[in-house]
């Protein structure tokens, strides 16, 4: 890892470099180093295998500028970037691409000044043994998830019966795969308008696991997510054993319209693919948003509040700063059911502002409400994870808060469907018709249960059925809301979803057809 006060010196010389260029009228320049460890979780007790294999690390690092040139047609806006190499020879190459790559850009108006208010003053949200972390540190992270996995399914009495004994386990065909992520990110940025250099630095780990009982076609799934490794315990591995004993049995459920309890995953999934992205100012500028034209007003039932809250202390997603040097803090999404605010970096508030259609697009004026599109979600993100200084900044979440009116327990939430289905794992899902229509599918594709009489009861089985349905009406279908909440980082998403069970009335659920067995 590259150390801070390296980054720092790096955005500083390239700062006094842009200002001797004549033709930059302003510039802004981001360096980050991002680390990425993984090992992947591969056990199967019918084939010889590691059980832990795949342990490796990238890390990338450079820096980026953007910079406004003068030109006879007006002012072009560049960008250029340089991995690997922080040097004054390394400056001059991403300052001349940015002088290639510029274009006009009449919607943009300024990088972003110096807020009025200060960035939070958060206790070191960064881990040194995750910054300094070991190969042998990183293998061991693996094997407490599949040691916790192992432990769970030997323990298992249920299973025991299904095998004939403990020791013909094996014949059932467990599986455990996944995989335990760790990152690490530093960054510093400065500009012309923001000439002190701020930095950030942060830490966390996750961990995704399904495991399967193959023999009776189980599969249980099982998620974490923390800032330092010391608070790392596996869990995963031994809720996803867990589940997929729960699962063995599993049925199949005709289609029809269900109440249904939502578990962590699937509401984790539904607010990364469909949600946010509707809840992004981006959305409402280009007209895509399934909310367009609702700011102000309900879109969810009056007992859901929604919001993103980048400064919260301890949490999986804080960051100090934004990758535009703004400070974090909370954005109120949607407040007793009515759309409050959304997700914004500075160049879509800016554009918004001066958008002669932004009351028809917002459904308000936002230079009467401008509370409703502070900059503080922009962050240079890309499939790689973490920040990274190869791309201008776009909008993202940081940690996604879900809160119900009424805090319920599982017991109770459950009790107050009576009778439905316990959803817990979906995927493949995405929007039908257009972000805009907000019709989506998904598949349920395991931890899922019938509700009888308030309680979980038969397991269902996988790949059976999906869900159909309008996301402006789920919303507005809520029926309660757990007080628990589990934090779940979705694939290729950076966003924490610290995802609670929800209760939903009246979900369709199509039963997807049976292939016939070969005779």
């Amino acid at each position: 890892m590259i150390s801070l006060a390296t980054l720092k010196s790096a955005v500083q010389r390239a700062l006094r470099q842009a200002a001797q260029a004549k033709d930059i009228q302003e510039a802004e320049v981001y360096a980050s180093s991002t680390g990425h460890l993984l090992c992947r979780l591969n056990y199967t007790s019918a084939i010889p295998c590691n059980g832990v294999e795949e342990p490796k690390s990238s890390e990338a690092f450079g820096l980026g500028i953007r910079a406004v040139f003068s030109g006879t047609d007006g002012p072009r806006i560049g960008f250029g970037s340089e991995a690997r190499d922080l040097s004054p020879a390394a400056i001059k190459r991403a300052l001349e691409k940015a002088r290639q790559n510029a274009v006009p850009d009449p919607e943009f108006m300024s990088f972003p000044a110096p807020p009025q208010a200060q960035p939070p003053k958060l206790p070191a949200s960064h881990d040194r043994a995750i910054m300094d972390l070991k190969d042998g540190t990183l293998v061991e992270a693996g094997w407490t998830v599949l040691r916790e996995a192992l432990k769970t399914f030997e323990s298992s009495e249920p299973l025991a019966k299904l095998a004939g004994s403990k020791e013909k386990l094996a014949n059932l065909g467990l599986i455990v795969g996944g995989d335990v992520s760790l990152f690490r990110q530093r960054i510093a940025i400065g500009s012309t308008r923001m000439p002190k250099v701020q930095t950030d630095e942060s830490t966390y780990i996750t961990s995704a696991v399904t495991s399967m009982v193959e023999r009776k076609a189980a599969k249980g799934s099982g998620y974490a997510a923390t800032t330092h490794l010391a608070k790392f315990k596996g869990e995963a591995g031994a809720d996803a054993a867990r589940n997929a004993i729960l699962g063995a049995g599993g049925q199949r459920l005709p289609s029809g319209t269900y109440n249904v309890v939502l578990g962590p995953q699937p509401v984790a999934d539904l607010m990364t693919n469909l949600i946010l992205p509707s809840l992004s100012a981006d959305a409402f500028y280009s007209c895509k948003s399934a909310f367009l034209g609702e700011v102000g007003r309900p879109v969810a039932a009056d007992l859901l509040t929604i919001y993103d809250y980048g400064a919260a202390k301890g949490f999986v997603g804080t960051k100090r700063l934004t990758c535009e040097g703004l400070p974090t803090g909370r954005t109120n999404l949607i407040q007793a059911g009515v759309l409050h605010g959304l997700l914004s970096n500075h160049y879509e508030t800016q554009r918004l502002l001066k958008d002669p259609r932004a009351r028809e697009k917002l459904g308000l004026n936002p230079q009467e409400h401008q509370d409703v599109l502070i900059p503080r979600n922009g962050f240079r993100l890309s499939n790689s994870g973490g920040r990274q200084f190869d791309v201008p900044p776009s909008i993202a979440a940081t940690n996604l808060f879900i809160e119900g009116s009424t805090p319920h327990s599982q017991e109770s939430l459950l009790a107050s469907v009576g009778n439905g289905v316990y959803i817990g794992r979906i995927w493949y899902t995405y929007a039908m018709n257009g972000l805009r229509a907000g019709d989506f599918t998904c598949t349920v594709v395991g931890d899922s249960f019938l509700i009888q009489d308030g309680r979980l009861t038969a397991p269902l089985r996988g790949n059976t059925i999906r869900i159909t349905g309008n996301i402006r009406s789920l919303l507005r279908q809520v029926t309660g809301v757990t007080k628990q909440a589990k934090p779940i980082v979705g694939w290729s998403a950076d966003e924490v979803i610290y995802a609670p069970e929800i209760a939903v009335r009246g979900l369709q659920l199509a039963e997807i057809a049976q292939f016939m067995e070969s005779v």
